[in-house]
């Protein structure tokens, strides 16, 4: 028998700009007790000095949250020059300092990000990333001392541009689009060190995560607000105002196309059936032609054949 979940069924994305200085599982189950909701999780974390974008599945959605761990991302960050820190963010210790030239300058900067940090690119995980060695995060073992080596992995700068330049401050912001599992924080550190001077995340947000805007994000003060003026209302009233805050399950796979299916087709989809379909070999988003009720995502493979790759849990 599953595990059964204690509070409501309910199902959706609520897209949290994230405050500085808590965890991203600290604000998730603030909204999840809010919510009063069975199920709920994040779609990767952001580090406590990070804000932003953090878009938390609930009930039936999470079981795309993949596809936003796999989803490109957008950053603006402002990188530090002069200090190296063990974290190579603001909230890690000192490991070095270095005078910062005077011949660094905007022209310097932009020259290093093009050819350095632009298309496939070698990054080296920070010890304090969340990648696991051995089952363990990586930030536990460093917080532990230990020390273990770290592989270099790919991944893609879509887009990297310098934003401002501020030498009085030592100081330069930039804005990042990139693939999944790039660390700002490496980028902050190796430039620093193509500087000659070491460099540090001062101040890092995430605006974007794949189809998800940034004026679609609803601040934790926003939200205490509504919470606030919604407080001596019955949880009835209560509820129905906060589901409004949600959008739908499928956004997360928003961007596949979409299959409408009749309802015979449907039952069969949920009895494990394969369907013979005219449709070229892709991943689908499922609808229901009737209602246009979305059922989950199948595949049409070089067969014709359509198959259930993850389906909600709805009756057939």
């Amino acid at each position: 028998m599953g595990r059964r979940h204690k509070g409501r069924p309910i199902d959706g994305v609520f897209l949290l700009d994230k405050p500085p200085g808590s965890s991203s599982n600290y604000v998730l189950q603030r909204i999840k007790r809010s919510f009063g909701a069975a199920k709920a999780g994040h779609t990767g974390a952001l580090d406590p000095l990070a804000t932003g974008m953090l878009p938390l599945t609930f009930g039936e959605a999470t079981k795309f949250s993949q596809f936003l761990l796999d989803a490109d991302k957008r950053y603006q960050t402002t990188v530090k020059l002069g200090i190296r820190t063990d974290s190579s963010d603001a909230d890690g210790e000192i490991v070095e300092q270095k005078p910062v030239s005077s011949d660094i300058n905007e022209a310097l900067i932009a020259k290093l990000l093009v050819e350095h940090f632009t298309g496939l690119i070698e990054q080296v995980p920070s010890m304090f990333s969340a990648l696991k060695h051995n089952g363990q995060p990586l930030y536990k073992l460093a917080r532990k001392g230990e020390k273990v080596e770290v592989k270099p992995r790919q991944v893609t700068i879509h887009k990297i541009e310098l934003l401002a330049f501020r030498p009085e401050e030592n100081e330069f912001d930039l804005d990042v689009r990139c693939s999944k599992g790039t660390y700002i924080r490496s980028i902050a550190e190796d430039l620093g060190m193509l500087l000659g001077c070491g460099g540090h995340v001062k101040v890092l947000r995430r605006l974007e995560s794949g189809p998800y805007k940034a004026e679609s994000m609803i601040s934790m003060e926003q939200f205490e607000a509504l919470l606030t003026n919604l407080e001596n209302e019955p949880d009835e009233v209560r509820y129905k105002t906060l589901d409004t805050l949600l959008i739908p399950s499928y956004s997360p796979v928003e961007h596949l196309p979409k299959l409408s299916l009749t309802d015979k087709q449907k039952e069969q989809m949920f009895q494990g059936k394969p369907i013979t379909i005219e449709q070229p070999e892709d991943l689908y988003r499922l609808h229901v032609q009737s209602d246009d009720q979305f059922i989950g995502i199948g595949v049409v493979d070089d067969n014709n054949t359509l198959r259930s790759k993850r389906l909600l849990n709805t009756t057939a």
